[in-house]
């Protein structure tokens, strides 16, 4: 079964979809329809009601910035998406890596632009921490939800301030 909801975050209404407990869309938006067109979630949304990752979300905003890497995900894509989006995920709170850096990770030295458009089509914002990925001079680029929710994240997870 479906179900979503809204929950506020000091970077705005954040928006958690979940099928039988599994993250399958998340970002910053008060419109839980549009994230799942965004998603390409067949069906919408689901009806409104309690999220099992509600509490990683509170946990992520209070400190505990691992809680959200243990919450289970799945995301439809292709298969290097897919690959992009695990990679992603072993990525640590407060490490940054580049477009390019991701890419030579995965194998695919040159395929710096096809990660960046795979970090764009994450439907999963926050438990795919797409946010972790720099331009090559580590400017803070590319990011769906906005650059300022970029940098927040970010100086959250580095407890420092970033001046890109």
């Amino acid at each position: 079964m479906r179900v979503h909801d809204c929950l506020d975050t000091p970077d705005g209404t954040f928006v958690v979809i979940e099928e039988d407990g599994v993250v399958v869309a998340a970002g910053w938006t008060d419109d839980a329809h549009e994230l799942a067109l965004r998603s390409r979630l067949n069906g919408g949304p689901g009806m409104r009601g309690p999220v099992q990752a509600a509490d990683a979300v509170t946990a992520f905003y209070e400190g505990d910035h691992r809680a959200v890497a243990k919450v289970p995900v799945a995301a439809m894509g292709t298969s290097f998406r897919k690959s992009v989006w695990n990679a992603l995920r072993g990525i640590g709170a407060g490490q940054v890596r580049t477009y390019g850096e991701l890419a030579a990770e995965l194998g695919s030295p040159g395929a710096s632009r096809a990660v960046g458009a795979a970090c764009g089509a994450n439907p999963i914002a926050l438990f795919i921490p797409c946010h972790r990925v720099t331009g090559a001079s580590g400017a803070l680029t590319g990011f769906a939800w906005g650059v300022d929710v970029k940098r927040s994240l970010l100086e959250r997870e580095a407890g420092a301030t970033l001046l890109a």
